[in-house]
């Protein structure tokens, strides 16, 4: 059941965005349910406990939340080549 509702969320999420343009909340709920999305296929595919899955599905929900925030703002965040990163408009 896992293995069909979370490809299923990512394609709906997708096929919505298609649709119409998107407004700052609906672009971090889109990225809030495909980083979660990925967060759990992700976690599946590494054959995760339940405590596990849970941990990266959350995850994943966070980082998809942040990335949406970024792009609205048109910053991205760049490596400095020592790993450390700094954040400048997007090219």
């Amino acid at each position: 059941m896992k293995k069909v509702i979370a490809p299923v969320l990512l394609i709906a999420a997708v096929a919505v965005s298609a649709c119409q343009p998107l407004s700052p909340q609906d672009r971090s709920n889109l990225g809030l349910l495909g980083g979660a999305g990925a967060g759990l296929l992700l976690a599946d595919a590494f054959n995760a406990n339940p405590q596990w899955t849970i941990l990266a599905t959350v995850a994943g929900a966070a980082v998809g939340t942040q990335v949406a925030r970024n792009t609205q703002t048109g910053q991205c965040a760049i490596s400095n080549g020592d790993g450390t990163y700094r954040v400048a408009p997007c090219r």
